[in-house]
């Protein structure tokens, strides 16, 4: 999934440029770059799908090459994750009614791949032999409020390491997110999901049925000349509406797999800066010439060949692109979205 516009990252991120084609961390590979990585191995560059924005197919085709053409799914609009997974899943359909599917988002940061492709072949094992909705969950690491957690029960597989889902929680306040990381049973919720296409198809016609209603309006279309005027069509027509929402929350058979393989969504400059190498100071820089005097718990991040001298701040991120400085407190970095709009 690869549709996002990245906003909380202002000013690196812009709707034409949006943090998932972007080298975030300096590494020399984008994020989308970075997720494709991870799966090789698993999964064959010619059965990876990228559902996107019309906007930014050309940029998909630049960066993923070895991917097909016809594999870059392009929305007319943006929809939420539940159209998104709908288009990709009645469009493999056609080709494997069969198809064990992987749904992640193309932005987020993993860092022991070893243990994450461990997990995906043991999900993938497990939805091909279950007619079962399978999402990831992150063991906590900290009481964070920026996520919604999954409670699971204590039922699971045959070795306790897939358990069902009790139910999905909402991003919590400080208080609540400190009772969860006291608990055994609560994981943050990833975004990543692993399923049967059929599984996914019959739940979205049980409990997305506008959704579903509008891909199989298209699926005459879907694999032929007249796929993308249709679909320029009809999706937008579609309801706006989270996988979360659409079906999460009310179908049964979820399961969840807790897993522990250095994951993070990466959606704000804070979780950035606790990602990044920091010196002494608990500054982070991710740029070629930068020179702090007297900072601490800075994140400074250029993208131009400028220098770029910064002294005495204590918990900023100053962070620079094209014609743009963002010089902001790290404390008040949630109003980065009222920033980039002025």
């Amino acid at each position: 999934m690869a549709g996002g516009v990245g906003s909380r990252f202002w000013p690196m991120s812009t709707p034409k440029y949006p943090k998932q084609f972007i080298d975030v961390l300096g590494c020399g590979r984008t994020f989308i770059q970075m997720t494709l990585d991870r799966f090789r191995g698993i999964i064959p560059s010619e059965n990876v799908w990228v559902v996107t924005s019309k906007e930014y197919q050309t940029i998909v085709q630049q960066q993923l090459p070895e991917i097909p053409a016809d594999h870059i799914l392009l929305e007319p609009c943006r929809r939420n994750t539940a159209p998104c997974i709908a288009y990709v899943s009645w469009r493999i359909k056609k080709i494997d009614a069969e198809a064990n599917l992987v749904v992640t988002p193309s932005d987020h940061m993993v860092t022991d791949v070893i243990e994450f492709q461990k997990v995906i072949n043991k999900s993938l094992e497990f939805t091909s032999q279950n007619n079962a909705i399978l999402t990831l969950g992150m063991k906590p690491t900290r009481p964070e409020t920026g996520y919604g957690y999954i409670e699971r029960t204590n039922s699971g597989n045959d070795d306790n390491t897939i358990y069902k889902v009790a139910k999905f929680r909402e991003k919590p306040d400080l208080k609540t997110a400190q009772e969860y990381i006291q608990q055994q049973e609560f994981y943050w919720n990833s975004g990543i999901f692993v399923w049967n296409v059929q599984t996914i198809v019959n739940a979205l016609n049980t409990y997305a049925v506008e959704v579903a209603a509008v891909f199989e309006k298209l699926d005459a279309y879907l694999g032929t000349n007249e796929e993308q005027q249709k679909v320029n069509e009809l999706f937008p027509t579609c309801p706006s509406i989270s996988i979360d929402y659409a079906v999460m929350e009310n179908a049964s058979d979820i399961f969840v797999y807790p897993a522990d393989f250095g994951w993070s969504d990466v959606g704000t400059w804070g979780s950035l800066i606790t990602l990044s190498d920091k010196d002494s100071e608990g500054n982070a820089t991710i740029g070629q010439r930068i020179d702090l005097h007297d900072c601490h718990n800075c994140i400074v991040h250029t993208t131009e060949e400028r220098r770029v001298v910064v002294q005495g701040l204590d918990g900023y991120i100053v962070a620079e692109k094209d014609d743009t400085l963002l010089i902001c407190k790290l404390s008040e970095e949630q109003r980065i979205k009222d920033f980039s709009a002025e």
